[in-house]
């Protein structure tokens, strides 16, 4: 019987490492960013993701200064979308204070973090 258990335990652990380990970094497909008439500025951020499930998928994204070096707006990601990839969310009425004229968005997953990738984009009018 212990024998059964642990057989079944192992080839369990052989299926599921590979499926953990499948789905890689986020992705950012597109930012696009207007001047909203409210002040400040209008960002959806599209993102792809393999999804698995609430310990690995895509939870937030972040815009920054030009330079990386300041925070100017965090979208949190409350929920996997297994099942709406690539998915866009924005942000409303971020500031971006005078002089910067870009700035870069990353995104993070429960699994591996930040991604590598950062996205550069020109504030218009700027």
């Amino acid at each position: 019987m212990r024998v059964m258990r642990a057989l079944m335990c192992f080839l369990t652990a052989c299926l599921w490492i590979p499926f953990s380990a499948a789905a890689g970094e986020v992705v950012i497909e597109n930012v696009e960013i207007v001047a909203s008439s409210a002040g400040g500025y209008n960002f959806s951020v599209t993102l792809r993701h393999d999804d698995t499930g609430w310990d690995h998928y895509a939870d937030k994204w972040l815009i920054l200064s030009g330079d990386g070096k300041t925070i100017l707006g965090e979208r949190v990601l409350f929920h996997p979308h297994i099942d709406e990839q690539p998915f866009t969310r924005g942000m409303r009425a971020v500031l971006i204070p005078e002089g910067i004229t870009e700035v870069i968005v990353r995104a993070h997953d429960r699994q591996h973090r930040w991604s590598k990738q950062e996205y550069i984009v020109k504030v218009p009018g700027r």
